[in-house]
C-alpha cells in the first residue's frame, strides 16, 4: 500500500493544477446537480417488526380510510388571570384564530378545544388540533410560519399560545452555526500552534471543507433515493470535519519533517503521503468499518446514519490523499521550516532548542506502574454512573430549551393533565372470534382491568372498529414518556395479553409513539453487545496485522472499553442525573439518546484506533530498528505525540462547536464525543498506553513466528520506500 501511496502523491504534486481545477470541477458538478435535484429528508426514527409497529398496522389497516394520516400539531391555550376558556371573549379569539389557520391550503382539519373535550377540569388549558393534508417531512414552511403568525392574535388577547408537533419545527433553530464556526476557529489556532504558522494551519480546515462538501452533497443527493434523516447529515458533518482536519495535520507534519531533512517538495509530498497517508487510510478504513458496524442492530435509521457518516469519512481521506498532496505540491514551499511564524514558536517552546525534548514520556515512562494505576482508576470511577443508564428517545420535555414554543406547550399540558398527558398508550385488543356474544363483557373486563394497574391515571372507553374483531382504548400513565414506570406499564399490559388470550382468545398490543420509543430503545439496548463484539473482533484481527503483536492490539482495544465507559458514565452523570446541566446548556434531565451507545462505539472506537496508529507506528518504526522497546516508547511520544495532542485538541474543539447547538440530541452527541476524544486521546493513548508498554517489555511486540509467516505484511509505515530511497541515496554516494 505505501509504494501505491507513494506513486499517487508523486503524481499528484506533478499533476497538481490538474488534481485542484479537477476536484474544483467535481464539487461545482455535483452542487447543481444536487440544487435541481434537492433533497428530501425523512424524519422517521421507527425500526420494522417491533411489537408497537405491528398493533400500529393492525390498527390503521382495521380503519383505513377512516380518517386523516396527515401530520398533527397541537395548539395549547392557557386563560389569562381570572378567566377560563369558557368565557365569551377567549372562545372567541380561539376561534377568529384556528379559523384562520384552517384556511392554510395544506391543512385538512382543525378541532377546537370545545370540539375535542380537553379542557382541564380548572377550566385553564385546553388544545385545538391541527391536521395537514400531508405527512410531517412534507408540511412546508410556510404552514409552520402560518400557525405561528396567527397565534399572535390570541397572545395578543392575553391567551399563552403555545404549539407543538410531532417532527414538526415551529421554534427558530438559533446559532448553530455560529457555535460550529466557534470550534474551526480553535481548531485553526491549535493547527497554528502546531505549525508555527498561519498559512499551513489554513491548509487542513480548508481540505477538510473540501472533503465535507463532496460529502454533504453526495448525501443531499442520496436522500431522493433511499430515506434519509436530518440527524445522519449533523453527524457526517460533525465526523468529516474533524478526521478531515486530523488526517491532513498528519500528513502535513510528516511532509515537513522530510522537507527538514533536505529532500525536495515534490519527494516529501510523496514520502508523506507513503508513510503517514498510509496511516490516515488504514485509520479511515478502521472508522468507516465501525461505522458501517451499525448496520447490524438491523435498524434502517441506524443504519443511514452510519452510511451518511462512512461516505463523509471516505471523502475526508480522498481528499487527504490526492488533493492535499496537489496543493502540497504547489505551495509547499511557504510551509516549510524556513517559513514559520517565530512567534509562535517562542509562543509554544517548539523551536529547534526543544526539538528533542519528551518531558511527558520520560515522566510515563520512569513511573509505569502508578501512572498506569491512576489514569486505570480515575476512568473506572467516572464510568460507575453507566451501570443505571435508561435509554429513551427524545421528547419535548427533554430536549427542547424552555424558551421554544414547543418545550411551553408541553409543559402546559403537563401542568393541566399531568405527566402520562405526553405519554399516552394505544391498546388494541384483537378478538378472534367477532360474533361471540361474550365478547363485549370480555372487552369490559379488560376496560376494568387496565384501570386498576399500578401506574394508569385513566382509560378511555373501548371504541370498536368497522370488522368487530378490533376494539381500541387510550391508557395515560402517571409517569412521563421517558419514565422507567412507563416502559414497566407497557411490559405488563402485554404480559397481560397472555391471559386475556388463554381466557377469551383477545390479544392485547399496545402501540403509540411512547411505546414504539420503548420498543426502539429495548432493540437497540439488544443490538450493542453483538455489534461492539463485531467492531472489537475485526479491529483486533486489522491491528495484529499492522503491528505484528498480540498484546498491543489486546491493549488497544481493552483502552477503548476504558475510554468508552468513562464516556457513557460522565453523559449518564450529567443528562440523566442532572449534574452540571446549566454548564453544559441541557434545558433538563432524561434518558440516554436511545442510539448513542452504539453511535459513541462505532465512532469512538475509529477515532481511538487512529490515535493508536499513529502513535504506535511511529514507536513500531523504531523497534523495528533498534530492538528497544523504552526508545520506541519515547521516539514514538516525542514525534507522534505531539500531533495526537493537536489531533485530540481539534477534534475535541469541533465537537464541541457542535455540542453548543440547540439541537438536544446534536449537543448530546457532540458532548459524548468531545469527552471521549479527552478520555480516550490524553488519559489512553498519551498515558496508559506508553505506561502500559513500559511494563511490557519486549513481550509488548510478541508474535509467534508461524503466525507471522502466514499474515500478510501490511506496510503502513512505508519501510520499504523509505529503504528504496536510502539505497538510491547511497548508490549516489557511491
Amino acid at each position: 500500500m505505501a509504494k501505491y501511496l507513494y506513486q499517487l502523491g508523486q503524481w499528484a504534486a506533478k499533476h497538481n493544477k490538474k488534481v485542484v481545477f479537477s476536484t474544483l470541477g467535481i464539487l461545482i458538478a455535483l452542487a447543481v446537480l444536487a440544487m435541481n435535484m434537492g433533497s428530501s429528508f425523512n424524519e422517521d426514527l421507527t425500526i420494522p417488526n417491533t411489537e408497537a409497529d405491528k398493533a400500529g398496522k393492525v390498527i390503521s389497516e382495521e380503519f383505513e380510510g377512516a380518517g386523516n394520516t396527515g401530520a398533527k400539531a397541537q395548539i395549547v391555550f392557557k386563560a389569562p388571570e381570572n378567566e377560563t376558556l369558557e368565557s365569551a371573549e377567549v372562545q372567541q379569539a380561539i376561534s377568529d384564530t384556528l379559523n384562520e389557520i384552517s384556511k392554510d391550503p395544506d391543512v385538512a382539519a382543525v378541532a377546537t378545544p370545545m370540539q375535542l373535550m380537553n379542557i382541564s377540569e380548572d377550566k385553564k388549558v385546553g388544545y385545538a388540533e391541527v391536521t395537514f393534508k400531508v405527512k410531517a417531512e412534507e408540511v412546508t414552511e410556510d404552514s409552520t410560519n402560518t400557525i405561528m403568525d396567527k397565534i399572535e392574535t390570541t397572545r395578543d388577547a392575553g391567551i399563552q399560545t403555545e404549539v407543538r408537533g410531532d417532527n414538526l419545527i415551529f421554534s427558530e433553530p438559533g446559532t448553530a452555526h455560529i457555535a460550529e464556526a466557534v470550534g474551526i476557529v480553535i481548531a485553526f489556532f491549535v493547527l497554528a500552534m502546531t505549525f508555527a504558522s498561519f498559512t499551513a494551519a489554513g491548509l487542513p480546515i480548508i481540505m477538510a471543507v473540501i472533503g465535507l462538501g463532496v460529502g454533504m452533497i453526495a448525501i443531499f443527493i442520496g436522500t431522493n433515493f433511499i430515506d434519509i434523516q436530518s440527524v445522519s447529515l449533523s453527524l457526517a458533518a460533525m465526523l468529516g470535519l474533524a478526521v478531515g482536519i486530523d488526517y491532513s495535520l498528519f500528513i502535513m507534519t510528516r511532509f515537513k519533517q522530510q522537507l527538514s531533512k533536505g529532500y525536495t517538495v515534490q519527494e516529501s509530498v510523496a514520502i508523506a503521503n507513503g508513510t503517514a497517508g498510509g496511516a490516515v487510510v488504514f485509520a479511515g478504513i478502521t472508522v468507516v468499518i465501525g461505522l458501517l458496524g451499525l448496520a447490524v442492530a438491523q435498524i434502517p435509521f441506524l443504519t443511514m446514519m452510519g452510511v451518511s457518516s462512512a461516505i463523509s469519512i471516505l471523502t475526508a481521506v480522498l481528499v487527504s490523499i490526492i488533493v492535499l498532496p496537489a496543493i502540497l505540491g504547489m505551495i509547499g514551499h511557504k510551509i516549510g521550516p524556513s517559513k514559520e511564524n517565530k512567534f509562535l514558536q517562542k509562543m509554544t517552546g517548539m523551536g529547534k532548542k526543544q526539538e528533542g525534548s519528551n518531558k511527558w514520556g520520560q515522566f510515563v515512562t520512569k513511573r509505569p506502574l502508578v501512572v498506569s494505576i491512576v489514569a486505570i482508576a480515575l476512568l473506572a470511577v467516572i464510568a460507575i454512573p453507566m451501570f443505571h443508564m435508561n435509554l429513551g428517545l427524545p421528547s419535548d420535555g427533554t430536549t427542547k430549551s424552555t424558551e421554544t414554543t414547543e418545550r411551553k406547550a408541553y409543559d402546559l399540558l403537563t401542568e393541566a393533565y399531568g405527566e402520562g398527558s405526553n405519554a399516552s398508550l394505544v391498546v388494541a385488543a384483537k378478538v378472534e372470534e367477532a360474533a361471540n356474544e361474550k365478547t363485549p363483557q370480555a372487552i369490559n373486563e379488560i376496560y376494568e382491568e387496565l384501570s386498576q394497574l399500578s401506574g394508569v391515571k385513566a382509560v378511555t372507553p373501548a371504541f370498536p372498529g368497522p370488522s368487530g374483531e378490533l376494539y381500541v382504548m387510550t391508557v395515560i400513565p402517571e409517569t412521563g414518556p421517558d419514565d422507567t414506570k412507563t416502559k414497566d406499564l407497557v411490559k405488563t399490559i402485554r404480559e397481560k395479553s397472555g391471559q386475556t388470550e388463554k381466557e377469551n382468545q383477545i390479544e392485547l398490543m399496545v402501540t403509540g409513539t411512547t411505546a414504539m420509543n420503548i420498543d426502539i430503545s429495548q432493540k437497540l439496548n439488544d443490538a450493542l453487545p453483538i455489534f461492539a463484539s463485531l467492531v472489537v473482533g475485526l479491529a483486533y484481527v486489522l491491528l495484529v496485522l499492522v503491528f505484528r503483536s498480540l498484546l498491543i492490539p489486546l491493549k488497544a482495544v481493552l483502552g477503548f472499553l476504558l475510554s468508552l465507559g468513562a464516556t457513557l458514565g460522565f453523559v449518564v452523570f450529567v443528562v440523566q442525573d442532572g449534574n452540571l446541566l446549566d454548564l453544559f446548556g441541557f434545558p433538563a434531565s432524561g434518558p440516554i439518546l436511545a442510539f448513542l451507545p452504539v453511535i459513541l462505539i462505532g465512532i469512538l472506537f475509529g477515532l481511538a484506533m487512529d490515535y493508536e496508529i499513529f502513535l504506535v507506528s511511529k514507536m513500531r518504526e523504531v523497534y523495528v530498528h533498534t530492538g528497544d522497546p523504552r526508545k520506541a516508547i519515547l521516539d514514538g511520544m516525542r514525534d507522534s505525540g505531539r500531533v495526537v495532542t493537536a489531533a485530540g485538541l481539534i477534534m475535541m474543539a469541533v465537537f464541541v462547536g457542535f455540542m453548543m447547538t440547540p439541537d438536544a440530541m446534536i449537543k448530546v452527541m457532540g458532548m459524548a464525543l468531545a469527552f471521549g476524544v479527552l478520555f480516550d486521546a490524553f488519559v489512553v493513548r498519551m498515558t496508559i498506553v506508553p505506561a502500559v508498554m513500559t511494563l511490557m517489555g519486549k513481550s509488548a511486540w510478541y508474535l509467534p513466528k508461524w503466525l507471522d509467516k502466514i499474515l500478510p505484511n501490511i506496510d503502513i509505515e512505508g519501510e520499504t520506500i523509505m529503504k528504496e530511497i536510502e539505497n538510491k541515496s547511497d548508490r549516489k554516494a557511491v
